[in-house]
């Protein structure tokens, strides 16, 4: 097998966006590091259900007032 093939894994500590910090192996940086996260699941709307914002610029509405009138035979 070929030498220095694969990348350095290592122990880096992951620290998130509330300060915690946990241990974990990575091939990130270097041997003992702190990777800040600036999103986690802590304090993404993703993960806490908050509120989503719909940036759709009016292509919404604009398809609904276009097929305000479009009914199919079957839900009449």
């Amino acid at each position: 097998m070929k030498k220095n093939l694969h990348p350095n894994y290592h122990t880096i500590k992951v620290e998130m966006t509330d300060g915690s910090q946990f241990e974990t192996k990575s091939t990130w940086g270097s041997e003992g590091e702190v990777l800040k996260l600036e999103i986690d699941p802590k304090s993404h709307a993703a993960w806490t259900g908050g509120k989503q914002k719909i940036l759709d610029k009016g292509r919404i509405s604009k398809f609904n007032k276009k097929f305000q009138n479009f009914r199919s035979e079957k839900n009449s």
